[in-house]
């Protein structure tokens, strides 16, 4: 066992190999590789040390959800539904003041329980829902923060690469998660909701009151074009409730229930018209996105098991329990330093760096551990748009190569969706059963 002081030293090391620029997983492997040597004292106890868990790792049948799911979701976005799926919900809320930003976020919502990423969906709407808010008026920096506010959804609604990351870490179920997600997630469209009718009530103009595309009535869609965007709509529905349902349910596992939407999807996708070409595009993109994932995810539990083997999660337990700032004292310096590290490093490394030190502490301190994840998830995802790093900023940045737009438009816009996370954070914290209602649900169903 590490001393107090080596295992600080460890732990330093790591992070300062991040901040330095070493890629994310190479940071965990190498300062994992330096903890075993320092407590082994021999190079082929660490070669077997790594052989045995990157075996172990590798082998687990979990690490298909993520490129599955992954496929889902790059089918059903590249085949138009995330279009179909906005015009819909944009006509059948035509009542609404800001009914393009609410439809943006309700489109959000639905296409989150299939991309699993938050990037897909803001690269998808910010071509889909800008030209139409421009179109209609909309205050340019309200339209791009409703959007990069709106695909914050994607990392908490089921099926989250996120979710996923922590349950590998954590040892939780993975379907368990999922479930816990869903209230919470309707909870946070819930409050983007009340606060773009608070904008179109208050100041009417910034949601394109008055301008001359608002004053026009907008051409009434034709029956045909109309079914057929209902049926595409529907179709996903059923190929989410498919999905999610029969993993809640205990039909199948998380790993079957990702191979079965990625299947039904493929189908789906082929209906619409997608060829040979996009198809191995997909495929490929996919590959490219999911293979360092899970290489980051063997470095992190290589990462977890040192840790485990050195004291610091025992360190850091001792010291949160022994400070006397009592458990919401504790919570609170959790969620700042996750904070903090949006602002610096990406969702996934935060995870990966954090969670396997914060999750013993969050046990002993007598929180649910279902809660306490969609708590951390709802945290990191405010570092998605926070500046500098704020990956949905620059991918809505990037999406609309056209607009004169600074990053610091983007970030102004999407302050008060950062602020209705926070709030989020602040109802699950006090009820934690809108987390965990679900999940518990489907486990007495299940039996």
């Amino acid at each position: 066992m590490f001393g107090a002081g080596e295992a600080i030293v460890l732990l330093g090391l790591l992070f300062l190999l991040v901040f330095a620029g070493v890629h994310v997983a190479v940071a965990l492997g190498a300062a994992s590789c330096i903890g075993i040597y320092m407590m082994q004292g021999d190079i082929t106890v660490v070669r077997i040390f790594v052989a045995n868990t990157a075996y172990e790792a590798l082998r687990d049948y979990v690490f298909a959800v993520i490129p599955l799911f992954m496929l889902m979701g790059d089918f059903l976005a590249k085949c138009g539904a995330a279009k179909d799926l906005f015009a819909l919900i944009n006509r059948l809320s035509r009542r609404l003041p800001g009914r393009l930003a609410i439809a943006t976020v309700m489109a959000n919502a639905v296409f989150a329980f299939v991309t699993g990423v938050s990037i897909a969906a803001a690269a998808a709407f910010s071509r889909i829902a800008y030209p139409e808010m421009k179109r209609h008026g909309y205050e340019r920096q309200f339209s791009v923060g409703c959007i990069a506010g709106s695909a914050c959804l994607g990392m908490l609604i089921p099926p989250s690469v996120l979710m996923i990351v922590w349950g590998v870490l954590t040892e939780q179920a993975i379907g368990k998660l999922f479930m816990a997600g869903i209230l919470p997630g309707f909870v946070l469209v819930a409050f983007y909701c009340a606060y773009i009718l608070w904008v179109a009530i208050r100041s009417p103009q910034r949601v394109g009151a008055g301008s001359a595309a608002a004053a026009e009535r907008d051409a009434e869609m034709d029956d045909s074009t109309f079914m057929a965007q209902l049926l595409s709509t529907m179709l996903v529905i059923a190929l989410v409730l498919g999905t999610l349902g029969g993993i809640w349910l205990g039909v199948f596992t998380p790993t079957e229930g990702a191979g079965v939407g990625a299947a039904a999807a493929l189908l789906l996708a082929l209906m619409k018209g997608m060829r040979g070409k996009e198809l191995l595009e997909v495929v490929l993109s996919v590959g490219r996105t999911s293979a360092p994932l899970l290489i980051l995810l063997f470095c992190a539990q290589l990462y977890s098991r040192v840790l485990a083997m050195t004291g610091i999660t025992g360190l850091a337990k001792e010291f949160f329990l022994t400070s006397g700032m009592g458990p919401w004292g504790a919570l609170a310096v959790m969620v700042g330093v996750w904070f903090v590290l949006g602002c610096i490093i990406d969702s996934i490394s935060i995870i990966l760096l954090t969670v396997p030190v914060f999750g013993p502490i969050a046990l002993a301190l007598g929180f649910d551990p279902l809660a306490f994840a969609i708590l951390g998830i709802l945290a990191i995802e405010t570092g998605l748009l926070t500046p500098p790093f704020g990956i949905l900023v620059f991918t809505v940045k990037a999406a609309l190569p056209d607009e004169n737009m600074a990053l610091s438009e983007i970030f102004r816009g999407s302050v008060p969706y950062w602020i209705c996370l926070l709030l989020v954070i602040v109802v699950i914290a006090v009820f934690p059963k809108i987390a965990t209602w679900l999940p518990y649900l489907g486990t007495a169903l299940a039996k």
